[in-house]
């Protein structure tokens, strides 16, 4: 094996270093608001490039060629409810760039402490999120890890590449907190985009002789149609697992991306940035077809996830081969980043700080340390072990956040949503989705998070019109912000001084 794909795949580590380092050089990174949203400074293009490489993460490079591979055009659920993120972005991230500059909110759980009035529901917010961010977390450090084996051919074993990649991540997210993110995240989307369309082109070029990727979907309809319909292809996977899996996705509001509303310089800002936002999502088209592609030159595959790797090992340049490591290393760390930092976050601000009755000033600083606790949980067993699809990983972490859902409709949507209301439905869906995960799994072939969801939003409903809402002080100060037409009218084209 040649030594190139090792150099440019460490060469990016130290590059991801070196920008997360820097990002918060000159600034006291002493506040929640300084390490965890970045001062609110980010402008349209950081938040794009944010936003877009945060939630495409390894699914781009392993995941989406996999399924490509696997299952067919079942792989383009993600592109649904991606596209669907920007729509909430657009109209939900203005809103909750107002919690901070008008409420000092900072993240997530304190929004839903206050809205609610319980400082309980706020901690279990913060506690119910991280069982999906967590698993997030260790799906990317795993894949991660598995790249620099491979890259080194071997001489970096799996479980010191776990440590590797989270001793880089903690060093600049310890110093520069969300800075470091916003950077790092900048730099790994551009490079994404460029590495998916180059390895996609090339392999599309080899295949066909063509740079068209027409040529490689007529190939599919005459010998492999079956991977162009639905359900196709998908296995033991009903179409009906494909639908739920699309809805609950959908309504999973992750905690990074709620810091990143709250990071931007402007509620205007967030708009530009998520309307741009879906033509990131061609990072993803690429190697979609990159996976087509493995179907005819690589028909046994122990491991779908690998189609990508193994393609590029079997065929390509050694320079292709190491812009692919890095790209599926950029591709990870992007996304475990926030996910991390978030955790870290909120655990401290809104779990330890009102348990222990920290200051503003302790908290924040525990908030930094506490990204080394959370890495060890992280480096646990379960990081240690190779999953077959990094998809089904991620959407069991979604059918889990999901069920915040009712939470953010009252903050959003509904100011009858009671306190019980929502502890009552998050209780009996989070039981739901556990059950349907760990005994009986996806009965009648639909996602666990959905039959949450199914038993979640009903009683959330009964339980919050026959318990009193909050009170009219608070529920004015959330309406003023979130009602359709009302708050925002000079913030979209202001910034935070306004």
């Amino acid at each position: 094996m040649s030594w190139l794909p090792m150099v440019l795949t460490l060469g990016y580590l130290l590059v991801a270093i070196a920008l997360g380092l820097r990002a918060g050089a000159g600034r006291k990174m002493n506040s929640f608001e300084q390490w965890g949203i970045a001062g609110r400074s980010m402008g349209p293009l950081m938040l794009y490039l944010l936003m877009g490489a945060g939630s495409v993460s390894a699914y781009t490079f392993m995941g989406a060629p996999g399924w490509a591979w696997s299952k067919g055009v079942p792989v383009f659920y993600v592109m649904v409810y991606l596209s669907y993120l920007a729509l909430v972005a657009w109209y939900c991230g203005p809103r909750v760039w107002a919690f901070g500059a008008q409420l000092g909110h900072v993240t997530q759980a304190q929004a839903v402490a206050e809205r609610f009035e319980s400082p309980l529901l706020g901690a279990l917010t913060a506690l119910v999120m991280s069982i999906g961010a967590l698993a997030y977390a260790v799906l990317q450090t795993i894949g991660a890890a598995y790249i620099l084996n491979v890259m080194t051919g071997g001489a970096l074993p799996t479980a010191v590449g776990v440590w590797l990649v989270l001793g880089c991540i903690a060093s600049y997210l310890f110093v520069s907190g969300q800075r470091a993110i916003g950077v790092t995240n900048a730099f790994q989307g551009a490079l994404m985009m460029v590495v998916a369309w180059v390895i996609g082109l090339w392999a599309t070029h080899q295949f066909t002789g063509s740079w068209w990727f027409g040529g490689v979907f007529e190939r599919l309809q005459q010998a492999r149609p079956e991977f162009l319909t639905l359900p196709g292809s998908m296995g033991d996977m009903s179409f009906a697992f494909w639908t739920s899996s699309v809805i609950v996705s959908m309504f999973s509001f992750q905690q990074p991306v709620w810091l990143q509303w709250m990071s931007a310089s402007s509620a205007h800002n967030i708009r530009r940035g998520a309307t741009w936002l879906p033509t990131y999502y061609l990072v993803i088209l690429p190697m979609v077809v990159v996976g087509f592609i493995g179907i005819f030159t690589l028909p046994e595959l122990a491991r779908p996830d690998t189609v990508a790797l193994q393609l590029a090992l079997a065929q390509m340049p050694a320079l292709l081969v190491g812009l692919l490591g890095a790209g599926t290393l950029a591709a990870a760390m992007s996304s475990a980043e926030p996910f991390i930092h978030g955790t870290a976050l909120t655990w401290t601000r809104d779990v330890l700080k009102p348990a222990l009755r920290l200051s503003d000033e302790r908290s924040a600083g525990l908030a930094r340390w506490m990204l080394f606790p959370i890495m060890v949980l992280i480096v646990g067993p379960v990081a240690m072990l190779e999953p077959g699809n990094l998809i089904m990983i991620l959407l069991v972490g979604l059918g889990f956040a999901a069920q915040m859902l009712p939470a953010f409709i009252g903050i959003f949507l509904w100011p009858r949503a009671s306190r019980a209301g929502v502890l009552c439905g998050l209780a009996a869906g989070f039981t739901v989705t556990a059950l349907f995960t760990l005994a009986w799994r996806n009965p009648l072939g639909i996602h666990a998070g959905f039959w949450g969801l199914v038993i979640n939003l009903p009683l959330f409903v009964m339980v919050s019109l026959k318990t009193a809402p909050a009170s009219r002080r608070t529920l004015e100060r959330f309406m003023a912000i979130t009602a359709p037409g009302r708050g925002l009218g000079r913030q979209e084209r202001a910034g935070v001084s306004e």
